[in-house]
Protein backbone atom coordinates (compact mmCIF):
# COMPACT_ATOMS: atom_id res chain seq x y z
CA UNK A 1 0.00 0.00 0.00
CA UNK A 2 2.58 2.81 0.87
CA UNK A 3 4.61 2.19 -2.93
CA UNK A 4 1.36 2.79 -4.09
CA UNK A 5 0.03 5.57 -2.50
CA UNK A 6 3.54 7.14 -2.66
CA UNK A 7 3.22 6.60 -6.39
CA UNK A 8 -0.01 8.34 -6.65
CA UNK A 9 1.20 11.47 -4.84
CA UNK A 10 4.12 11.87 -7.06
CA UNK A 11 1.50 12.27 -10.14
CA UNK A 12 -0.41 14.26 -8.31
CA UNK A 13 2.03 16.63 -7.61
CA UNK A 14 2.85 17.35 -11.35
CA UNK A 15 -0.96 17.70 -12.43
CA UNK A 16 -1.19 20.00 -9.68
CA UNK A 17 2.23 22.25 -9.84
CA UNK A 18 1.01 21.81 -13.60
CA UNK A 19 -2.74 23.74 -13.08
CA UNK A 20 -1.33 26.29 -10.80
CA UNK A 21 1.90 26.92 -13.38
CA UNK A 22 -0.68 27.43 -16.15
CA UNK A 23 -3.09 29.74 -13.93
CA UNK A 24 0.03 32.19 -12.97
CA UNK A 25 0.97 32.78 -16.07
CA UNK A 26 4.20 34.18 -14.83
CA UNK A 27 5.90 32.27 -12.18
CA UNK A 28 6.89 28.64 -11.81
CA UNK A 29 7.58 26.45 -9.13
CA UNK A 30 11.21 25.85 -8.00
CA UNK A 31 12.11 22.04 -6.96
CA UNK A 32 14.07 20.96 -4.20
CA UNK A 33 14.86 17.57 -3.06
CA UNK A 34 15.66 16.85 0.24
CA UNK A 35 16.54 13.93 2.52
CA UNK A 36 15.77 13.25 6.33
CA UNK A 37 19.10 11.62 7.90
CA UNK A 38 16.91 9.03 10.45
CA UNK A 39 15.25 7.95 6.64
CA UNK A 40 13.45 9.25 3.95
CA UNK A 41 13.30 12.70 2.21
CA UNK A 42 10.75 14.53 0.05
CA UNK A 43 10.42 16.91 -2.82
CA UNK A 44 9.38 20.40 -1.89
CA UNK A 45 7.87 22.51 -4.88
CA UNK A 46 7.48 26.15 -4.59
CA UNK A 47 5.69 29.26 -6.07
CA UNK A 48 6.90 33.08 -5.09
CA UNK A 49 5.71 36.50 -6.32
CA UNK A 50 3.94 35.41 -9.40
CA UNK A 51 1.51 37.25 -11.12
CA UNK A 52 -1.60 35.44 -9.39
CA UNK A 53 0.06 33.39 -6.43
CA UNK A 54 1.92 35.29 -3.77
CA UNK A 55 3.24 32.69 -2.48
CA UNK A 56 2.46 28.26 -2.40
CA UNK A 57 4.15 25.42 -1.79
CA UNK A 58 2.97 21.62 -3.19
CA UNK A 59 5.07 18.92 -1.00
CA UNK A 60 5.46 15.79 -1.14
CA UNK A 61 7.26 13.49 1.41
CA UNK A 62 8.35 10.20 2.52
CA UNK A 63 9.91 9.63 5.70
CA UNK A 64 10.91 6.50 8.56
CA UNK A 65 12.44 5.29 11.25
CA UNK A 66 12.39 4.98 14.89
CA UNK A 67 9.22 7.10 16.27
CA UNK A 68 10.44 9.92 18.24
CA UNK A 69 9.57 9.65 22.19
CA UNK A 70 7.28 12.97 21.76
CA UNK A 71 5.56 10.73 18.82
CA UNK A 72 5.11 7.89 21.06
CA UNK A 73 3.65 9.85 23.84
CA UNK A 74 1.31 11.09 21.77
CA UNK A 75 0.27 7.91 20.64
CA UNK A 76 0.48 6.17 23.49
CA UNK A 77 2.80 3.47 22.28
CA UNK A 78 6.32 1.82 22.89
CA UNK A 79 8.86 2.29 21.01
CA UNK A 80 7.83 1.31 17.36
CA UNK A 81 9.27 2.44 13.82
CA UNK A 82 7.00 3.83 11.27
CA UNK A 83 6.96 5.16 7.53
CA UNK A 84 4.63 8.41 6.59
CA UNK A 85 4.10 9.84 3.36
CA UNK A 86 2.24 12.41 1.99
CA UNK A 87 1.17 15.24 -0.30
CA UNK A 88 0.66 18.76 1.54
CA UNK A 89 -0.18 21.92 -0.21
CA UNK A 90 -1.04 25.59 0.33
CA UNK A 91 -1.24 28.58 -1.98
CA UNK A 92 -1.84 31.97 -0.90
CA UNK A 93 -3.17 34.39 -3.90
CA UNK A 94 -1.78 37.89 -3.89
CA UNK A 95 -5.65 39.33 -4.44
CA UNK A 96 -7.31 39.24 -0.92
CA UNK A 97 -10.74 38.40 -3.47
CA UNK A 98 -9.27 34.93 -4.23
CA UNK A 99 -9.12 32.40 -1.02
CA UNK A 100 -6.20 31.09 0.26
CA UNK A 101 -6.43 26.97 0.09
CA UNK A 102 -4.99 24.17 1.76
CA UNK A 103 -5.22 20.21 1.37
CA UNK A 104 -3.21 17.09 2.56
CA UNK A 105 -3.43 13.36 2.09
CA UNK A 106 -1.47 10.96 4.12
CA UNK A 107 -0.59 7.37 5.00
CA UNK A 108 1.16 5.82 8.03
CA UNK A 109 2.15 3.00 8.71
CA UNK A 110 3.51 1.50 11.91
CA UNK A 111 6.14 -1.42 12.69
CA UNK A 112 7.20 -3.52 15.92
CA UNK A 113 11.10 -3.45 16.50
CA UNK A 114 10.75 -7.14 14.17
CA UNK A 115 9.10 -5.45 11.49
CA UNK A 116 5.73 -6.67 11.53
CA UNK A 117 2.76 -4.06 10.58
CA UNK A 118 1.31 -3.74 13.71
CA UNK A 119 -1.30 -0.18 12.75
CA UNK A 120 -1.99 1.43 9.22
CA UNK A 121 -4.43 4.41 8.14
CA UNK A 122 -5.01 7.49 5.86
CA UNK A 123 -5.81 10.94 6.70
CA UNK A 124 -6.01 13.57 4.98
CA UNK A 125 -8.73 16.91 3.32
CA UNK A 126 -9.02 20.03 1.85
CA UNK A 127 -10.38 23.45 2.99
CA UNK A 128 -10.71 26.85 2.01
CA UNK A 129 -9.91 30.29 4.10
CA UNK A 130 -11.64 33.37 1.98
CA UNK A 131 -10.76 37.13 2.86
CA UNK A 132 -13.91 38.39 1.66
CA UNK A 133 -16.75 36.22 1.50
CA UNK A 134 -18.51 34.95 -1.85
CA UNK A 135 -21.00 32.28 -1.29
CA UNK A 136 -21.19 30.75 -4.00
CA UNK A 137 -17.82 30.01 -4.23
CA UNK A 138 -18.63 28.22 -0.40
CA UNK A 139 -21.01 26.91 -1.97
CA UNK A 140 -18.89 25.38 -5.25
CA UNK A 141 -15.96 24.03 -3.23
CA UNK A 142 -18.50 22.33 -0.36
CA UNK A 143 -20.47 20.83 -3.81
CA UNK A 144 -17.23 19.02 -4.95
CA UNK A 145 -16.65 18.12 -1.55
CA UNK A 146 -19.30 16.46 -1.44
CA UNK A 147 -19.94 14.63 -4.33
CA UNK A 148 -16.06 13.01 -3.86
CA UNK A 149 -17.64 11.86 -0.45
CA UNK A 150 -21.37 10.73 -1.73
CA UNK A 151 -20.02 8.13 -4.52
CA UNK A 152 -18.27 6.33 -1.44
CA UNK A 153 -21.05 6.87 1.06
CA UNK A 154 -23.70 9.55 1.74
CA UNK A 155 -23.07 9.76 5.80
CA UNK A 156 -19.04 11.04 4.87
CA UNK A 157 -19.78 14.47 4.14
CA UNK A 158 -21.63 15.54 6.80
CA UNK A 159 -19.64 14.04 9.31
CA UNK A 160 -16.08 15.04 7.55
CA UNK A 161 -17.41 18.71 6.94
CA UNK A 162 -17.98 18.64 10.71
CA UNK A 163 -14.84 17.19 11.42
CA UNK A 164 -12.97 19.95 9.79
CA UNK A 165 -15.14 22.95 11.09
CA UNK A 166 -14.40 21.63 14.56
CA UNK A 167 -10.43 20.99 13.64
CA UNK A 168 -9.85 24.39 11.80
CA UNK A 169 -10.88 26.40 14.77
CA UNK A 170 -8.71 29.15 16.51
CA UNK A 171 -9.99 28.10 19.93
CA UNK A 172 -7.90 30.91 21.06
CA UNK A 173 -9.58 33.39 19.05
CA UNK A 174 -13.19 31.27 19.45
CA UNK A 175 -13.42 31.42 15.24
CA UNK A 176 -13.13 29.41 12.37
CA UNK A 177 -9.81 29.88 10.23
CA UNK A 178 -11.95 29.58 6.97
CA UNK A 179 -15.37 27.65 5.35
CA UNK A 180 -13.84 24.65 6.35
CA UNK A 181 -14.40 21.55 4.01
CA UNK A 182 -13.14 18.55 4.65
CA UNK A 183 -11.16 16.73 7.20
CA UNK A 184 -10.75 12.94 8.53
CA UNK A 185 -7.98 11.03 10.06
CA UNK A 186 -7.08 7.45 11.37
CA UNK A 187 -9.23 6.17 8.23
CA UNK A 188 -8.26 2.07 9.34
CA UNK A 189 -9.13 -0.85 7.80
CA UNK A 190 -12.28 -2.44 9.80
CA UNK A 191 -15.65 -4.50 8.99
CA UNK A 192 -17.07 -1.93 6.88
CA UNK A 193 -14.01 -1.15 4.66
CA UNK A 194 -10.85 -2.23 4.08
CA UNK A 195 -7.54 -0.41 3.18
CA UNK A 196 -7.75 0.08 -0.20
CA UNK A 197 -11.38 0.98 0.13
CA UNK A 198 -10.25 4.09 1.74
CA UNK A 199 -7.03 4.28 -0.86
CA UNK A 200 -9.96 4.74 -3.42
CA UNK A 201 -11.71 7.34 -0.95
CA UNK A 202 -8.82 9.35 -0.38
CA UNK A 203 -7.38 9.37 -3.73
CA UNK A 204 -11.29 10.29 -5.06
CA UNK A 205 -11.17 13.66 -2.74
CA UNK A 206 -8.01 14.24 -4.00
CA UNK A 207 -8.49 13.85 -7.53
CA UNK A 208 -11.51 16.09 -7.31
CA UNK A 209 -9.15 18.95 -5.19
CA UNK A 210 -8.53 21.13 -8.40
CA UNK A 211 -12.13 20.95 -9.72
CA UNK A 212 -12.77 22.31 -6.34
CA UNK A 213 -10.57 25.26 -6.33
CA UNK A 214 -9.38 26.31 -9.65
CA UNK A 215 -12.38 27.72 -10.84
CA UNK A 216 -12.71 29.67 -7.97
CA UNK A 217 -9.17 31.34 -8.13
CA UNK A 218 -10.03 31.57 -11.88
CA UNK A 219 -12.89 33.92 -10.86
CA UNK A 220 -11.64 36.23 -8.61
CA UNK A 221 -7.70 36.77 -9.27
CA UNK A 222 -8.29 39.46 -11.75
CA UNK A 223 -10.87 41.36 -9.23
CA UNK A 224 -10.23 44.96 -8.36
CA UNK A 225 -8.81 46.14 -4.45
CA UNK A 226 -7.68 48.79 -2.42
CA UNK A 227 -5.13 48.84 0.08
CA UNK A 228 -7.82 48.50 2.57
CA UNK A 229 -8.96 44.95 1.52
CA UNK A 230 -5.23 44.10 1.14
CA UNK A 231 -4.47 45.34 4.87
CA UNK A 232 -7.32 43.30 5.45
CA UNK A 233 -5.82 40.48 4.09
CA UNK A 234 -2.89 40.44 5.32
CA UNK A 235 -4.48 40.64 9.12
CA UNK A 236 -6.27 37.60 8.25
CA UNK A 237 -3.19 35.73 7.20
CA UNK A 238 -2.47 36.42 10.83
CA UNK A 239 -4.94 33.79 12.03
CA UNK A 240 -3.93 31.21 9.55
CA UNK A 241 -0.08 31.65 11.24
CA UNK A 242 -1.80 31.11 14.68
CA UNK A 243 -3.40 27.86 13.69
CA UNK A 244 -0.42 26.45 11.76
CA UNK A 245 2.31 27.20 14.87
CA UNK A 246 -0.34 26.72 17.81
CA UNK A 247 -2.76 23.97 16.62
CA UNK A 248 -1.84 22.21 13.63
CA UNK A 249 -1.08 18.54 14.03
CA UNK A 250 0.76 18.26 11.18
CA UNK A 251 3.01 21.48 11.75
CA UNK A 252 3.53 19.80 14.99
CA UNK A 253 3.91 16.67 14.12
CA UNK A 254 6.90 17.42 11.43
CA UNK A 255 8.84 19.69 14.59
CA UNK A 256 8.81 16.96 16.91
CA UNK A 257 10.11 14.35 14.00
CA UNK A 258 12.99 16.44 12.79
CA UNK A 259 11.23 17.31 10.18
CA UNK A 260 12.96 19.84 7.22
CA UNK A 261 11.75 23.38 8.80
CA UNK A 262 11.53 24.31 5.12
CA UNK A 263 9.30 22.28 4.32
CA UNK A 264 6.83 22.72 7.28
CA UNK A 265 6.79 26.33 7.34
CA UNK A 266 6.39 26.67 3.40
CA UNK A 267 2.56 26.99 4.41
CA UNK A 268 3.29 30.46 6.43
CA UNK A 269 1.94 33.55 4.21
CA UNK A 270 4.84 36.09 3.22
CA UNK A 271 3.18 39.25 4.19
CA UNK A 272 1.49 39.10 6.96
CA UNK A 273 -0.27 42.13 10.15
CA UNK A 274 -1.37 41.76 13.57
CA UNK A 275 -2.67 44.94 14.44
CA UNK A 276 -3.89 45.73 18.19
CA UNK A 277 -7.38 44.54 18.21
CA UNK A 278 -8.56 44.96 15.40
CA UNK A 279 -12.54 44.97 14.70
CA UNK A 280 -13.71 45.06 11.18
CA UNK A 281 -16.24 48.24 11.32
CA UNK A 282 -19.89 47.37 11.65
CA UNK A 283 -21.94 46.03 8.77
CA UNK A 284 -19.26 45.53 6.23
CA UNK A 285 -17.91 43.27 3.84
CA UNK A 286 -15.14 42.15 6.45
CA UNK A 287 -17.57 41.77 9.36
CA UNK A 288 -19.51 39.53 7.30
CA UNK A 289 -16.92 36.95 6.88
CA UNK A 290 -16.33 37.19 10.46
CA UNK A 291 -19.89 36.59 10.97
CA UNK A 292 -19.58 33.11 9.47
CA UNK A 293 -16.61 32.28 11.05
CA UNK A 294 -18.12 32.69 14.43
CA UNK A 295 -21.62 30.77 13.08
CA UNK A 296 -20.36 27.60 10.31
CA UNK A 297 -23.07 26.96 7.63
CA UNK A 298 -24.44 24.60 5.73
CA UNK A 299 -23.39 25.33 2.57
CA UNK A 300 -24.68 22.37 0.82
CA UNK A 301 -27.98 22.77 2.11
CA UNK A 302 -29.84 24.16 -0.85
CA UNK A 303 -27.53 21.51 -2.99
CA UNK A 304 -28.31 18.56 -1.09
Amino acid sequence: MKDKFYNYICQLQDEICESFTSIDGKACFQEDLWSRAEGGGGRTRIIENGAVFEKGGVNISAVHGPLAPAMQAYFKIGEVDFFACGLSLVMHPKNPMAPTVHANWRYFEMYDKSGAPIDAWFGGGLDLTPYYLFEEDAEHFHRICKASCDQHDPSFYPKYKVQCDAYFYNQHRQEARGIGGLFFDYLKADQERNLEQWYDFVTDNANHFLEAYVPIVTRRKDMTYTDKEREWQEIRRGRYVEFNLVHDKGTLFGLKTNGRIESILMSLPPKVQWQYDHQPEENSAEAALIEVLTSPRDWCKTNS
